[in-house]
């Protein structure tokens, strides 16, 4: 932005263009929005395609649990709003903040709010649990992947069981992105704040004053 100021001896250009960088802070650093968005890519292609396209379904599977695994050891090593300790907090202050945000007085946090961090966890839980029973019957049915030898002598009836098992976590795991999605949308437009922008391009406004 330029700001022009009259002046005797003629016009005078001021470049100012230095304040929109500054009022906005790298929040999410590359490889959480890597992981955020491969993790999306991965778990809707298994979810969709599922056992039509099994090696696809697998594969979907292998890299949501390797996403997970990164995820893991990034929130204990990672950049600051991506470490555990920012984001993860008790019942207590959850119920708090949900609480406030319904009556619309919630803080707004540069990083995950306790709701949020709550669903981040809630959300690595369920895909973890997914991905491992989803490997537990490809090792059980198909006699292959790194489960195999644990789970070939499944019975058929084990199976039906496990399967049914798998697609319940599935669709728990489903419901909790809507949930998700919901509380970013609610998020955005309770701070006037653009989030699912903000894990597209790392950045967030500053701190408000």
């Amino acid at each position: 932005m330029n700001i022009l100021a009259r002046v005797p001896s003629g016009t005078v250009s001021v470049e100012v263009s230095g304040l929109d960088s500054a009022a906005r802070i790298r929040v999410w650093d590359p490889l959480v929005r890597i992981f955020h968005w491969s993790l999306v890519a991965g778990f809707a292609t298994a979810y969709i395609v599922e056992d039509d396209l099994l090696g696809l379904h697998v594969w979907a599977g292998y890299l949501v649990l390797s996403l997970v695994a990164v995820r893991l050891v990034w929130g204990l090593v990672g950049t600051r709003h991506a470490r555990f300790g920012d984001f993860v907090r008790g019942p207590r202050q959850v119920l708090s903040y949900l609480e406030d945000a319904l009556r619309l007085r919630a803080p707004r946090y540069l990083g995950h709010n306790p709701a949020g961090g709550a669903m981040v966890i809630a959300l690595l839980l369920a895909v973890t649990a997914t991905g491992v029973s989803g490997l537990a019957l490809y090792g059980g049915q198909e006699l292959s992947g790194p489960l195999a030898p644990l789970m070939s002598g499944l019975s058929s009836a084990e199976a039906h069981l496990l399967e049914e098992f798998h697609e319940v976590l599935a669709n728990l795991t489903l419901a909790l992105v809507f949930i998700h999605v919901a509380g970013v949308l609610f998020s955005s437009l309770s701070h006037r704040e653009n989030l699912i922008g903000a894990m597209i391009t790392g950045f967030k406004r500053g701190k408000d004053a």
